[in-house]
């Protein structure tokens, strides 16, 4: 059970990375602060989500053993 919790919870953060993330580029797209090429829903925002959630999973998985 404590595995099944640790994946929901870093589903959970990879949801709301990439909600976050998605957030931070457009604010930084509208204040000219990034470059244009840079897109919402793009593999950066996929990527830091995914690698955020992968090192909570694992952390969280190493706690509950």
């Amino acid at each position: 059970m404590p595995d099944f919790v640790a994946t929901l919870a870093a589903a959970a953060l990879f949801c709301g990375g990439v909600l976050i993330l998605n957030g931070l580029t457009r604010l930084a797209l509208h204040l000219h602060l990034a470059p244009f090429d840079l897109a919402e829903n793009g593999l950066l925002q996929y990527g830091l989500a995914l690698g955020l959630a992968g090192l909570f999973w694992r952390r969280a998985a190493r706690k509950a053993f």
